[in-house]
């Protein structure tokens, strides 16, 4: 938690999901220019979050890693980015500003690191990583909406911001590289329209080497793979296909979308959302998370009770940990929802607690059901992620 909000920043009570999905950025945001407000320089390393080759970089951060076996064995994992990756990778984070504003300021607060180091920085391995801060639509926006006090946010501005510092690393940083670009939530939202208003149909449409479009709703035709959001890139149908994207969001398998959910279901004639599950991509029945040991998701906060992770009471002293073959996942269609099923196959009285964190909590302590496992979206499949951003760059490389 941040000094600036002393509340944690996810204990919301989502009574409103449509207006809800449309500040986090899951449906079309018009793109016309945005009145009044100075555009931000680029050019200034001030505006990242994550640049290549500086010390003091979001992205450098402590990735340390606690695997923890079902037999109950642990072994430490550390992590050293590659200086020398191959490839690009452009990253737009999610709601998670606590600024006062409807609209965040340009200042790098907590809860920016804490999301580079949840969701992106461990991509490190695979790219050279490129995460610019923009005047995103904040928490504050979102809970004054769900109080019935809407503020105004500039939801032009923040795509405006997006827009800008993908010029700017396309004209003065690619150098023709092959890019990933990575965002979830409300950055998936602003990839989304990145792609269908600036990429799918210029020149560097060529350079994309895929995108990872989590925790959005991404329309396609139902049972297709291209179509809806975008009109050429289809979805990934396999770990070394290139110019595609991969998209899901996620729910436990003994907690389904509740009906009045915007997660999951698709909106349009013939219209679904689209689910591409990772683990599935490498030929493997089990994802390859990396969970907060804090039990968090993207942002510092208070989700519920933090695991237990290891019944014999030892404590974790990483950041994250790593459970192997104990989450399992498919893609799902259910009353118009289509929605990536986590279940936990750990033995209930194994050394191994089969317990994760993750939920949404309402203000009474209830799990919010209709949010699902959003905070934990890109947790869940980011071994797999990453692995797949490997094999997807090796074939880029090669064509």
């Amino acid at each position: 938690m941040t000094e600036r909000d002393a509340r944690p920043p996810y204990r919301l009570h989502a009574s409103t999901p449509c207006a809800i999905m449309i500040l986090l950025g899951c449906l079309a945001l018009p793109a016309a220019a945005s009145d009044g407000a100075a555009a931000n320089d680029y050019a200034d390393p001030a505006t990242w979050l994550c640049l290549p080759g500086r010390d003091d970089d979001a992205c450098a951060t402590d990735l340390s890693t606690t695997v923890i076996h079902a037999d109950g064995r642990t072994e430490l994992e550390t992590f050293e980015a590659d200086p020398d990756a191959p490839i690009d990778c452009f990253y737009v984070y999610p709601t998670v500003s606590t600024d006062p504003t409807p609209n965040a300021d340009m200042h790098a607060g907590t809860e920016e690191h804490a999301v580079i180091a949840a969701q992106f920085a461990r991509f490190g391995s695979q790219c050279r990583t490129y995460a610019p801060l923009y005047r995103q639509v904040t928490l504050t926006a979102l809970r004054s909406l769900i109080a019935g006090e809407p503020m105004q946010p500039d939801r032009v501005l923040a795509y405006q911001d997006v827009v800008d510092a993908w010029n700017h690393y396309l004209t003065q940083h690619n150098d023709g590289r092959g890019v990933v670009l990575i965002g979830h939530s409300q950055g998936a939202g602003m990839l989304t329209q990145l792609l269908r208003n600036e990429i799918e149909n210029g020149p560097a449409a060529d350079r994309i080497v895929s995108a990872l479009i989590i925790g959005s709703n991404f329309m396609v035709p139902k049972e297709k793979t291209v179509g809806g959001a975008l009109s050429h890139m289809p979805l990934c149908k396999r770990a070394e296909q290139t110019g595609c994207v991969i998209t899901f969001v996620s729910f436990r398998e003994e907690l389904p979308p509740p009906e009045h959910s915007r997660f999951g279901r698709g909106t349009g004639d013939g219209m679904e959302a689209a689910c591409v599950n990772p683990a599935a991509l490498r030929g493997n029945a089990s994802l390859d998370a990396y969970l907060s040991a804090a039990g968090t998701g993207i942002a510092e906060g208070n989700e519920g009770e933090a695991p237990t992770w290891l019944r014999s009471g030892e404590s974790i002293n990483t950041p994250f940990v790593r459970v192997p073959d104990m989450l399992e996942a498919e893609c799902v269609r259910d009353r118009g929802f289509h929605y990536l099923s986590v279940r936990s196959v750990g033995e209930a009285d194994g050394a191994r607690s089969d317990r994760i964190g993750g939920d949404v909590v309402g203000p009474g302590g209830e799990v919010a059901a209709d949010w699902g496992l959003h905070l934990i979206d890109v947790h869940l499949a980011k071994g797999d992620l990453i692995a797949i951003v490997g094999r997807q760059a090796e074939a880029w490389l090669a064509r």
